[in-house]
This record gives structure tokens, C-alpha cells and sequence, in this order.
């Protein structure tokens, strides 16, 4: 369903430790888990440390959630959310498909970015989180996460 790539913007060592994903969300609306690839950044760039990792999307279309997967619960989320923003035509912003405006109001509700604890390399997440990609856009199918750790 979505690939990426890293590229990386910043050296191996150091306090501060960042690089770029680029995945492919499709053209519907999609609650993607990408907790296995910011465990993976954090295998890679920090092994053992503490710090903090922050996950920032830089569209304005698109947020970042901390919640359970697989449970039903991001279907629920995605639901909620169209419950409260209709794809219908009460947008101002009108460009893109219809009610494409609801998009933008989205990371107003799901921020585009979130600051999560790390201990010892690994995610300090409760039991049953997960670091999810929400995306209402299906104009726009290709999104970039920056996933940068401090510590």
C-alpha cells in the first residue's frame, strides 16, 4: 500500500539525527501505521539513547496521530472524521476535487506533527499505540514525513 525512501539530511553521529520518508498513500483517505519505520530510524541513528523523536508532515493536507491500529479504532478515526468534515460543497477553498476544502482543515484537528519520548533507542509508546500518517487527500497521493531525533 506505501513505500518510502530515506534520504538523509544530517550525519550518523551527533545529538541531532534526521532524514525524510517518502510514502505513497493512494487516492483514498488512509490511517497508516509507520511505527515499525520510526523504530526502524531509531534502530539506525540512535541505538540506546534517550531523547525525543519528532514526526512532522510538511502538508498542509495531512497530520500525524498517536493512536491503535488494527483494532477497528483508525477506521473509527477516519469515520469521525468524516462525520465532522463532509466531502460536500460547503468549503470556501475549492480547488481539487469536491470537498477537497475539508482536507485542509484536517491538520487543524490531527496536528502535522508529534513529539514522542524515546528510552534506550525505542518509542515510549503505551501498549497498544501506534504512530499513524492520517490522510484525507486523495488528490495528492505521495506524502513526506521527516522524522528527526534529539538526544
Amino acid at each position: 500500500m506505501a513505500d518510502h525512501n530515506h534520504s538523509t539530511s544530517a550525519g550518523s553521529t551527533g545529538p541531532f539525527q534526521t532524514t525524510t520518508l517518502e510514502i505513497t498513500t493512494g487516492s483514498r483517505e488512509v490511517a497508516l501505521d509507520i511505527t515499525d519505520r520510526c523504530a526502524a530510524f531509531l534502530d539506525e541513528r540512535a541505538p540506546g539513547r534517550d531523547g525525543l523523536l519528532n514526526i512532522f508532515v510538511p502538508h498542509a493536507t495531512a497530520g500525524i496521530a498517536v493512536l491503535e491500529t488494527g483494532s477497528g479504532s483508525d477506521d473509527d478515526f477516519l469515520a469521525t472524521l468524516r462525520e465532522l468534515l463532509p466531502a460536500d460543497d460547503r468549503w470556501r477553498h475549492r480547488h481539487g476535487s469536491p470537498g477537497h476544502g475539508r482536507d485542509h482543515v484536517v491538520p487543524g484537528l490531527v496536528a502535522p506533527h508529534a513529539t514522542l519520548p524515546v528510552l534506550g533507542g525505542q518509542l515510549a509508546l503505551g501498549v497498544w499505540q501506534s504512530v499513524v500518517l492520517i490522510d484525507t487527500n486523495g488528490d495528492n497521493p505521495r506524502r513526506t514525513v521527516r522524522l528527526s531525533f534529539l538526544g
